[in-house]
C-alpha cells in the first residue's frame, strides 16, 4: 500500500504540472514543472521525504533503462548525425572547454570566500 500511494504522489504531481503545462501561455516541459512542483512541496513540507523515497530510489537506480529508447531512437537519425558530425563536434569540445572552466572558477571562488570567512572568525 506504501508503495501505491508514493505512485501516487509521484504522479499526481505529474498530471497537476500537466495542467499547469496547459494553461501557460508559452511552452515549458511538464517534467520541469513537476519537479520544481515537487520541489515546493518538499521545501513547504506538505510532501515528507518518507512519502517518495521508495519510488524515487526505484527511479533513480533504473535512470539508464528510461534512456534506451532515446538511444534506439537516434539510430533512426545516424545519416543526419554524420552529415554534422563536425558541428557536434565542435559542439562537444567548446561545451566541455566552457564548463570545466566555470567549475574551475566556481571551485577557485568558493575557496577564497571560504578563506575570507575563516579569516574573519578567528
Amino acid at each position: 500500500m506504501k508503495i501505491l500511494l508514493q505512485i501516487g504522489v509521484v504522479f499526481g504531481v505529474y498530471w497537476g504540472s500537466q495542467c499547469i503545462e496547459a494553461v501557460l501561455p508559452f511552452p515549458f516541459p511538464a517534467s520541469v514543472i513537476s519537479l520544481l512542483v515537487l520541489l515546493g512541496l518538499l521545501l513547504l513540507g506538505v510532501v515528507k521525504v518518507d512519502h517518495i523515497r521508495e519510488k524515487s530510489d526505484f527511479l533513480l537506480g533504473n535512470l539508464g533503462f528510461f534512456f534506451v529508447p532515446a538511444g534506439v531512437g537516434i539510430i533512426n537519425y545516424a545519416n543526419v548525425i554524420w552529415e554534422n558530425a563536425a558541428a557536434f563536434v565542435t559542439i562537444c569540445v567548446v561545451s566541455t572547454v566552457l564548463t570545466y572552466g566555470a567549475t574551475a572558477w566556481a571551485v577557485h571562488l568558493t575557496c577564497r570566500l571560504m578563506e575570507k570567512k575563516g579569516g574573519r572568525e578567528q
